[in-house]
């Protein structure tokens, strides 16, 4: 069985698109036996690490847990739903999530990103022990070995490159499909849901309750007007905090793709890509950011490269996503 598996190695390094779909394919179709929603989670982290991994590929396990554990405190926390295709058993991410709630006399309405810090750092790590245990393995064996390559003790793994490539290239489909097959998985083990109802509780995992605290390191390093139109910003109260790529598409908060913008522009832009004047005007603003010492700078630049932003902005307007937006 791979969920127990300790080490895999990438089995094939080059493959087609073709192939590529064909093991997402099959990992969506009936054929893959899913008794919990582990892998569902895992590709979903996944695909909201892509841009969180080094120049060799490797993403580091507290990252992908982290993004693992809010999905789902927002599915077994916030709407209680069952993660197991049992009807008397947890699976262990469950008893893990609802105890720490019980121990700490947690509201199901409260958002994961309101803990405090060192609650959120012991819920992670919690969570990463089990998913270390059940998960890693589990979708290494259903995708043949072909997406990762891992050693339980080390703290990354390393992707694939082909597959890496095709994740970017597809990632608003393999979203949409990934939370539809999850969707349909918890609909069928939990009471009194439908498909789109369960399809908006899956989706609505991620976003941040706020960007106050973005907000303020921004503010603090002197931008104090709109991004987009140069209007003067007088206060939080007419400055908004803008994912210049959409959230929709990255699911995820880097200060390197947020700006300040008026309320106008931010309205305006909505889900749509800016021009490409405005994407060179970032990565100017981005390498003066990155020049300072400060932690919090160098934390949230740990893994940025103005290339990155460059293939965002590209992979972006291949998902379908409208581009070329400016002020009027």
């Amino acid at each position: 069985m791979s969920w127990n598996l300790k080490i895999g190695e990438i089995k094939e390094q080059y493959l087609t698109e073709q192939q590529i779909w064909q093991m997402f394919n099959t990992f969506f179709s009936p054929k893959s036996k899913n008794t919990m929603t582990y892998k569902f989670g895992l590709i979903k982290s996944l695909i909201e690490n892509l841009y969180n991994v080094n120049e060799n590929l490797e993403v580091n396990y507290y990252q992908l847990f982290e993004s693992f554990t809010k999905i789902y405190w927002n599915l077994v926390v916030h709407h209680q739903l069952k993660q197991s295709n049992s009807s008397s058993m947890n699976s262990a991410v469950e008893k893990v999530l609802m105890n720490f709630q019980k121990e700490h006399r947690i509201p199901n309405d409260f958002k994961f990103d309101k803990l405090p810090h060192d609650l959120q750092l012991k819920l992670v790590q919690q969570v990463k022990k089990e998913g270390n245990k059940y998960v890693i393995g589990a979708l290494y064996g259903d995708s043949k070995g072909v997406i990762y390559e891992f050693d339980l003790k080390k703290e990354y793994m390393r992707m694939n490159e082909a597959v890496y490539k095709f994740m970017l290239k597809h990632q608003k489909v393999l979203t949409y499909l990934t939370n539809y097959h999850l969707a349909l998985f918890l609909e069928k083990y939990n009471k009194a849901e439908n498909t789109v109802h369960m399809l908006m509780k899956v989706e609505n995992v991620s976003k941040r309750s706020s960007l106050d605290g973005f907000y303020n390191i921004l503010i603090s390093f002197g931008e104090k007007t709109c991004f987009y139109c140069g209007k003067t910003l007088d206060g939080r109260t007419v400055a908004h905090v803008d994912h210049f790529i959409p959230w929709s598409f990255v699911q995820t908060d880097h200060l390197w793709n947020l700006v300040l913008a008026c309320r106008s522009c931010n309205l305006s832009k909505r889900d749509r890509i800016a021009k490409q004047v405005f994407l060179n005007s970032l990565i100017d603003r981005n390498e003066q950011l990155a020049e300072s010492n400060e932690e919090v700078i160098i934390k949230e630049f740990k893994f940025y490269r103005p290339e990155k932003l460059q293939d965002l902005y590209h992979y972006s307007i291949v998902n379908g996503f409208e581009h070329q937006w400016s002020p009027n």
